[in-house]
């Protein structure tokens, strides 16, 4: 029983020295880390379940902790990696807006179906020039699929 009590003391004296040759941004990083944790088990009697700005906070404060004091947290370096792993997951996972090209505004379909109604004559490279010549960007190939799509024809050559 000595024995171990003699064990514990040298210990605790040993980490005590090592807190000495510390740096003062690191033992702050610690109480920072360590307060933090306790405020998140303080709110909690389970399990703690953590909000994204507890593992923002804990990961940011975890950097800063001498390597041998971050696997004895409350948040592990593997528990940060995880947390790493499930973000970059759920980035990737989100649905873009839509791939590709956004769709051509309405009124612009509707022109380029009244240019080709009233001017029976014109091709697709003609419809271009005018749309372009009104401050429209529309490619002649956009202009073609409009014209396939709506059912008209295009001019006679």
């Amino acid at each position: 029983m000595s024995l171990r009590l003699l064990y514990l003391i040298f210990c605790r004296l040993l980490g005590c020295f090592l807190l000495l040759g510390r740096s003062t941004a690191a033992n702050n990083a610690e109480i920072l880390a360590l307060r933090h944790e306790v405020a998140v088990l303080r709110r909690q009697v389970e399990r703690p379940r953590l909000s994204w700005a507890d593992r923002a906070v804990l990961s940011a404060l975890a950097r800063h902790l001498p390597p041998f004091i971050r696997c004895h947290r409350l948040v592990t370096p593997g528990t940060l990696l995880n947390w790493h792993r499930h973000l970059v997951r759920w980035k990737w996972r989100q649905a873009s807006a839509r791939p590709g090209r956004p769709p051509l505004p309405e009124e612009t379909v509707a022109l380029i179906q009244r240019l080709a109604r009233e001017n029976p004559t014109w091709g697709y490279v003609r419809i271009h020039g005018e749309l372009r010549r009104l401050g429209r960007r529309v490619a002649a190939a956009t202009i073609r699929r409009v014209l396939r799509r709506s059912g008209l024809p295009p001019a006679p050559q």
